[in-house]
C-alpha cells in the first residue's frame, strides 16, 4: 500500500515536472501510469492496457465534448476581440491608480465567462504590463496579478464557474455548477481579498526596495 502510494506521488511529480520542461503529455501519461504500476507490484502490461487505457478512453468519451466546445468559445472570443475589448474597459473605469485590481478583475471576467485560460493571458499580460509601468509596479508580478483573477476563485470556488475543474467532478459527486452557492462566494471573496493584500504588500515591499522608476504613485488594490 505504502510503495504504491509513494509510486502515484513519483509518477505524478515526474509528470508534472517533464511536462514543465516541454515534453507531451501523451507520452508522459501512460509512462506515469507504469511508474505507479511497478511501485505497487501490478504487472504492467495489463495495467497498461486494462486499467489505465480503459479508464483514459472513458474520461476522453465523457468529458471530449466539454473541451471541445470550451475549446471553439475560447477561439471565438479571442478572434472576435471580445477579451480585449472587456480587459480595456475594466482599465479605463479604474485607471493605473488601481491597476492591480483591473488586472485581476479582468482576468475574473473573461474566465467566469468561459474563456479559456490561455487565451486571457496572451491578452491579459501585455494589458498588465503597459499598466504596471504606468503605475510604477514591478513586473514581477504581472504574474501573481493575472493568476489571481484567472486561476483561482474564478475557477475553483464561484458558482456557475464553467471551468473543467468544476465540471468535471459534477458526474462522480452527483452535483451541479453551482452546488454550494454561499460557501462559493465566501471562498472566493477570501481569495480575492487575501490575493490583493498580498500583491498590495508586494508592491509596497518593492518600493521600499527601491524597484521601480523611483515615481511611486498611489496603488490603490482596495475592492
Amino acid at each position: 500500500m505504502l510503495l504504491g502510494l509513494l509510486g502515484i506521488l513519483v509518477g505524478l511529480g515526474l509528470l508534472i515536472w517533464l511536462s514543465y520542461r516541454g515534453w507531451s503529455v501523451l507520452l508522459l501519461a501512460p509512462a506515469a501510469a507504469l511508474v505507479a504500476a511497478a511501485a505497487a507490484g501490478e504487472p504492467l502490461l495489463a495495467h497498461w492496457t486494462e486499467t489505465f487505457m480503459g479508464g483514459a478512453a472513458k474520461f476522453l468519451a465523457q468529458f471530449f465534448p466539454l473541451f471541445l466546445l470550451g475549446a471553439l468559445f475560447g477561439k471565438l472570443m479571442d478572434d472576435s476581440g471580445s477579451v480585449e475589448t472587456i480587459a480595456r474597459f475594466i482599465t479605463d473605469k479604474l485607471g493605473t491608480a488601481r491597476a492591480i485590481l483591473a488586472v485581476s478583475l479582468a482576468g475574473a471576467i473573461v474566465t467566469y465567462g468561459g474563456v479559456s485560460l490561455f487565451v486571457a493571458f496572451f491578452v491579459l499580460v501585455p494589458m498588465a504590463q503597459n499598466l504596471f509601468k504606468a503605475a510604477d509596479i514591478p513586473h514581477r508580478l504581472v504574474p501573481a496579478a493575472v493568476a489571481l483573477g484567472t486561476m483561482t476563485f474564478t475557477m475553483s470556488a464561484l458558482p456557475g464557474t464553467p471551468a473543467l475543474q468544476n465540471a468535471i467532478p459534477m458526474p462522480f459527486f452527483g452535483t451541479t455548477p453551482f452546488a454550494a452557492p454561499g460557501l462559493g462566494v465566501i471562498a472566493a471573496a477570501i481569495m480575492l481579498g487575501f490575493g490583493l493584500w498580498w500583491l498590495n504588500r508586494a508592491v509596497g515591499t518593492a518600493h521600499r526596495a527601491g524597484e521601480g522608476n523611483g515615481k511611486h504613485e498611489p496603488v490603490d488594490v482596495a475592492v
